[in-house]
């Protein structure tokens, strides 16, 4: 995703800002820092843009997932309800925290479908975690009634769809916690970096403490800060925050662009009657950061992303042999493999997924490819890119 497309000028100030004073860390230093608090104002930025009480800025979008997981605190013999269909990332920050990730199906959004949510909700379940994978999200209003009937924390991972909404409320805001991250190939970036963001303020005093240390930020005296519990190093720094801060002020700008190059691939697309497109909720807006589309059957599908490649078409990716992506190819969870000894609550706990049934996302994710949305083309190079895939796709399916 994009934003690194778009770096020039307004992200140099920024950053100059932050060399002119010397002072790269977000806490301290005061009268040597020029009055330049880089993480401070991209945190109130995105409290504004995201129209929440609480937004903290962390090292990566899996620290944000993290830390989330902790100051919900989630840990041993508790589960976390995830899709097949997601980065890595996120069973990770589940297992940092010594809880059991459960995969489960996702639907034709894409994403988590909320019956098999229902369906694999236990004793222990604490967290439903619905993953905006490329740009658009699940069923939420169905998954935040589960949440609500069962006493559940919805931790919605929007690291793929910031500017995406649902119901009028931007995504990572509907439910109890939100997450995103900024790094380099996201559609705004830091460089490396990421956010919580939550309307929740016991959630939101717990992260930014747990983040740094545990330290209580209590006072002006680092060093006699007190330390309400064990935490961990997660900051950022404020030459990343200084670059996030030029970058959110360009995010409505990028989405704009983003939509018109989608609507054109989209409407060219929309031509072949094999090929249909991923649901998007009522009520969902999409950020428009991938054109998400099916074809009739894996094998078409396959041959499609061939043909793509074959004539010029970059940046489609097919995520069923995808080995960040897609459960198929996770064999370090499904074997958990660990440089270090995992807990007995994790191993005992985890589904054997290595003869789960996850037939229904696969019908799915097979017959999908996803096409990047870049910011960079030309009006003339959309519409040349909308020829090609028609040719490759008519290739393909004839």
């Amino acid at each position: 995703m994009p934003g690194f497309e778009l770096f020039g000028e307004k992200e140099r100030a920024q950053v100059n800002e932050v060399l002119d004073s010397g002072v790269l860390m977000r806490y301290g230093f005061d009268g040597m820092r020029n009055g330049h608090w880089k993480a401070k104002e991209l945190e109130k930025a995105l409290e504004d843009r995201m129209q929440v009480n609480h937004a903290h800025l962390v090292s990566s979008g899996t620290a944000a997932l993290t830390v989330a997981l902790a100051c919900a605190k989630v840990g041993a013999g508790d589960e976390v309800i995830l899709p097949t269909f997601t980065f890595v990332a996120s069973f990770e920050a589940v297992l940092s925290v010594g809880a059991t990730p459960i995969l489960v199906d996702v639907d034709d959004t894409l994403t988590l479908d909320p019956k098999a949510v229902k369906k694999a909700i236990t004793k222990r379940t604490k967290v439903v975690m619905p993953v905006h994978m490329c740009g658009s999200m699940a069923d939420l209003g169905a998954l935040k009634a589960i949440c609500d009937q069962h006493e559940l924390i919805m931790l919605e991972d929007a690291c793929q769809a910031i500017g995406g909404s649902y119901e009028g409320k931007p995504l990572g805001s509907y439910g109890d916690l939100g997450c995103f991250s900024f790094d380099y190939v996201k559609t705004i970036t830091c460089g490396e970096g990421g956010a919580l963001i939550t309307n929740n303020k016991t959630f939101y005093e717990t992260a930014h403490q747990f983040s740094d240390h545990g330290h209580d930020h209590i006072g002006n005296d680092r060093g006699a800060e007190s330390h309400p519990f064990l935490g961990y190093n997660y900051r950022i720094s404020e030459l990343h925050a200084a670059v996030g801060l030029a970058q959110i002020n360009r995010l409505d700008s990028f989405l704009e662009t983003q939509k018109k190059n989608y609507t054109i691939l989209r409407s060219a697309l929309e031509t072949l009657p094999e090929v249909t497109f991923r649901r998007v909720p009522e009520g969902g807006v999409e950020n428009y950061s991938f054109l998400n589309f099916f074809l009739p059957t894996e094998k078409l599908a396959r041959k499609a992303i061939a043909a793509l490649s074959k004539n010029g078409v970059d940046a489609s990716f097919y995520w069923y042999d995808n080995n960040w992506h897609y459960y198929r190819k996770w064999d370090h969870l499904k074997d958990l493999k660990s440089l270090s000894p995992l807990s007995d609550q994790i191993r005992n706990g985890m589904p054997d997924y290595r003869n789960s049934d996850f037939s229904k996302s696969d019908q799915w994710v097979g017959r999908t490819i996803s096409c990047l949305i870049k910011l960079s083309w030309t009006e003339e190079e959309v519409n040349e890119r909308a020829e090609k895939m028609i040719t490759a796709i008519k290739s393909a399916l004839a």
